[in-house]
């Protein structure tokens, strides 16, 4: 399956990945970031006519194909639609043979025992952080029991705290689930991160921070607060329209999104899709 082409939020560095696959520089840090897989415990486990398997694993040779290999591969949550020990352990399995460093971090359908079971080391288990190159990534855990909406508790910012003092002169990236600010959608909105304040509080007390980034919304968003790049990105799945008042589907095909972190705290990006989806796509289902 070919590539659309680069929907870069600037345009790359030479070193940057393209077409084809890149050669970072020695210095830089390369992310692979891929969210929202919604995985079933059937291999054929489908969510508005989708097989999400189907879905992750074209994605996944696009990425293979224009962006190989990352540093480090980024996955923020709703991993597991069905919340089932299966398919966290396809998850596992697929993630293991990729020979890359995994974290991830749960989402608003994942549930945090199988997904620690299934995934061990690569599942955060609460908020943490870790040095990758000369960047400090802080991955949080935004996610509350029974809500599609998200929250930090005070523990979750205070480990936050205490990872952005401890490496004052890292440039860094902090990653969690749900949207801190906005997105121009209603209905997404209202499933926000409900202490973005108190979020921010904290970013604002560490001028090294860069980025912010995030899944949950299905859709590619970027956009700048202070001197902090907002990020949000593609579902390996099915899309959410941007801007609509009330759930809708978007057209768009499923995608992944590329960093580049710069030692001097520079972030390239972009995003990178399908030319379609494996099956048709229904775009006036009312939800799911």
């Amino acid at each position: 399956m070919s590539n659309q082409p680069d929907q870069s939020v600037k345009p790359p560095q030479p070193s940057a990945p393209t077409n084809g696959v890149g050669s970072a520089a020695a210095s830089s840090v390369r992310l692979l970031h891929l969210t929202d897989t919604h995985l079933f415990a059937d291999s054929d486990g489908r969510l508005l006519g989708q097989s999400t398997r189907g879905t992750f694993e074209a994605v996944l040779g696009l990425a293979l194909s224009s962006f190989w290999p990352p540093d480090r591969i980024l996955l923020t949550g709703d991993l597991v639609h069905d919340e089932s020990s299966e398919g966290y352990r396809f998850l596992s399995n697929r993630l293991a043979a990729l020979g890359v460093p995994c974290s991830c971090l749960p989402g608003n359908h994942d549930d945090p025992g199988p997904m620690r079971e299934m995934l061990g080391a690569c599942a955060l288990d609460r908020a943490s952080s870790l040095s990758c190159g000369s960047w400090t990534l802080v991955l949080l855990d935004s996610s509350v029991t029974g809500r599609d909406g998200g929250h930090l508790a005070g523990s979750e910012l205070g480990r936050l705290e205490q990872a952005l003092a401890a490496r004052p002169h890292r440039p860094a990236l902090v990653c969690l689930h749900h949207q801190p600010v906005p997105i121009g959608s209603a209905w997404m909105d209202t499933m926000a991160l409900d202490n973005s304040e108190e979020f921010f509080a904290v970013i604002d007390r560490h001028p090294q921070v860069r980025g912010v980034i995030w899944g949950h919304v299905h859709q590619d968003f970027a956009s700048r607060r202070k001197d902090v790049l907002l990020l949000a990105s593609p579902s390996t799945c099915i899309q959410f329209l941007p801007g609509s008042q009330d759930f809708a589907i978007d057209a768009q095909t499923p995608g992944f999104r590329w960093l580049e972190l710069h030692e001097d705290g520079r972030i390239d990006t972009g995003i990178r899709r399908l030319d379609a989806y494996p099956n048709p796509i229904d775009l006036g289902n009312g939800g799911y």
